[in-house]
């Protein structure tokens, strides 16, 4: 869901996506194509849980160095993850131009120039052409906890890496009124396939999230906390753009929900002591 963005262009459309890399790749024409072939040969919080389960999950968690600004990636993988990324961005053009349910898979791959079972090959289902964009965040949270800066709490970490997205109105906190990312993001929620499509990506972040707090039920319950905030505070900030309050008009509204909900989630759903 939630590390920084880079843009890649979609028919002169930018929007926010994970990997440093422009779109299109693989033989040097721009060719969804032509990166397959080059990729085939092998160039080289709703649930009630006290806050102490957070706590406990939180304290768990080892504290990691910060990783390398730039993991080293083969060749081969940076290929795949170009030609992932252009099979995706032309499907997403087509969708934001006639709708969802209009294109069809068939139509995608003649597009990209490339057979069905080749776009299955990368793209299980549908709707993971439109949600690619998402894979790249499924572990967001994750590596924010795993990378967070010694003596920093995991919450405190998630906390601090939420505003700053807010800051720089990153479209995964749902404050961004970029034209393109409006459209994008009025695909995604007016369509019901890819909703629930969209579920399955979140359900991945959460157990990951889990994983890094250390696993076991305390941690997996932490994280479904973690996640459904993050999820709540994006859509809260959505809803708002989508009815037409500027991204910096609701910036100041944004960041005090998302620190009202840090502090539930560090002290709970009720005051201690409370019955």
């Amino acid at each position: 869901m939630l590390v920084t963005s880079t843009p890649a262009e979609v028919k002169g459309v930018r929007f926010m996506v994970m990997s440093g890399e422009k779109a299109g790749g693989g033989n040097g024409n721009g060719s969804v194509a032509g990166a397959v072939e080059e990729e085939r040969a092998g160039v080289s919080a709703s649930a009630q849980v006290p806050a102490s389960a957070l706590a406990r999950a939180s304290a768990q968690a080892p504290a990691q160095a910060p990783a390398p600004a730039q993991a080293r990636v083969s060749l081969r993988e940076r290929k795949k993850q170009l030609t992932y990324r252009a099979i995706s961005d032309a499907a997403v053009a087509m969708f934001l131009e006639r709708g969802f349910d209009k294109v069809s898979v068939a139509e995608v791959a003649a597009a990209a120039d490339i057979s069905k079972p080749t776009l299955f090959r990368y793209f299980p289902a549908k709707e993971d052409l439109a949600l690619h964009r998402f894979a790249d965040r499924e572990d967001e949270a994750a590596r924010v906890v795993g990378g967070r800066a010694p003596g920093a709490s995991p919450l405190e970490a998630l906390r601090r890496h939420f505003l700053a997205g807010l800051d720089r109105r990153d479209p995964a906190t749902g404050l961004c009124d970029a034209p393109q990312v409006l459209a994008f993001h009025r695909l995604l929620y007016g369509t019901p396939s890819l909703v629930a499509r969209l579920y399955a990506y979140q359900g991945r972040s959460e157990a990951a999230l889990a994983r890094a707090l250390g696993g076991g039920v305390t941690a997996r319950l932490a994280a479904g906390q973690v996640i459904a905030v993050l999820r709540i505070l994006a859509e809260e900030n959505w809803r708002r753009i989508d009815a037409g309050e500027s991204a910096d008009r609701g910036y100041a509204g944004a960041v005090q929900a998302a620190e009202e909900a840090f502090v539930q989630l560090r002290s709970g759903l009720e005051p201690e002591g409370r019955g």
